[in-house]
């Protein structure tokens, strides 16, 4: 096992959960090459992380040529926590003789070794990318560690809240989504932002460029007076944000699992999603979810555009108070 490659081209929520396994491997195999593919866009997210050798980026697109180029690397061992049916055919083509990728793959009958991707209310994307490593138990000493964790200095983060005047003891949302069900209201979080600014804090909002409406809206019912940096930082910058943080407040989204990283206490509203997808907040002792007991939830497992059901109760039901009082609760610790 020279040469060990992990595979992970999924949303930014996905692939800073694969940092587990990406460290698991490194410890398991420490004098081996460790490389991952992940999607473009967001080869600056392991920069810097020691367990990792090489970054590949991805576009999604040329399987053949793409897998050519895998092949021509001669990676011993792929390990694939993403389950599309591109990514089992494009792991045959590279060739790579030993393929580890979850049973509900599309085309999983394409991997050398099929793991039982396991559902249910204890069951964390984090401890199903590590379960990749069981074909391996037999025949090496693998080593686990499940602390997820993301390449940030202290030097780096303190960089980035010079550039944005930050202070630490600040409050973070992040009222964006990729996906229009799994978002709060954005009147909702323009009440809590008003909360804690009424308490002399400072409330900081971030997300994408995608996310500007919603953190715009934000801003704007809180008498523009939080700190409004919805697409204007790197990636990085938005860890580092995140990272020197008091309190993260955030729909079912990517800040969620970066604030585990660095143990930062965390409110999840969660809406058409559930925990069962194991998603919630890896720490539970600085992690807790907010959310309300529905027939039609789940309603997906992305969420989707719109309410199937067109009441979109998970979300307007679950009033500010709520999240506060969890916010609250989470500072008091």
């Amino acid at each position: 096992m020279k040469n060990i490659l992990i595979f992970q081209t999924a949303f930014l929520g996905d692939l800073i959960l694969t940092s587990s396994l990406i460290k698991s491997i490194k410890k398991s195999f420490p004098e081996a090459n460790v490389s991952i593919v992940v999607r473009k866009g967001f080869e600056s997210v392991f920069q810097g992380f020691s367990y990792v050798s090489e970054i590949i980026s991805y576009n999604k697109k040329g399987i053949f040529k793409f897998s050519r180029l895998l092949k021509e690397k001669n990676f011993d061992l792929v390990i694939s926590p993403h389950r599309s049916h591109r990514t089992s055919l494009l792991l045959f083509l590279s060739s790579i003789k030993r393929r580890i990728g979850f049973n509900t793959s599309g085309f999983s009958f394409l991997y050398t070794d099929r793991v039982k991707y396991r559902q249910g209310k204890e069951v964390h994307e984090i401890d199903r990318n590590l379960d990749l490593l069981l074909p391996l138990k037999d025949e090496f000493s693998v080593v686990v560690d499940k602390k997820p964790e993301l390449p940030i200095s202290n030097p780096e983060s303190k960089v980035a809240l010079e550039k944005f005047n930050l202070k630490k003891g600040y409050i973070v949302l992040a009222p964006g989504s990729v996906w229009k069900t799994k978002m709060w209201l954005s009147e909702y979080y323009g009440e809590v932002a008003k909360y804690f600014l009424k308490k002399g804090k400072n409330v900081v909002l971030v997300g994408s460029k995608s996310d500007l409406e919603a953190c715009t809206k934000v801003h704007e019912i809180a008498e523009k007076r939080t700190i409004n940096l919805c697409g204007k930082t790197t990636l990085r910058e938005f860890f580092s944000v995140i990272k020197e943080a008091q309190l993260l407040i955030s729909n079912d989204s990517s800040p969620v699992h970066v604030a585990s990283c660095f143990d930062i206490p965390v409110v999840a509203v969660f809406g058409a999603t559930v925990k069962n997808f194991g998603f919630y907040p890896y720490n539970k002792d600085k992690g807790i979810v907010a959310e309300i007991d529905l027939y039609c939830r789940p309603c997906g497992i992305h969420g989707g555009r719109r309410c199937p059901e067109g009441h979109f109760r998970c979300m307007k039901d679950l009033k500010p108070e709520v999240v506060i009082e969890k916010a609250e609760n989470l500072l008091k610790k």
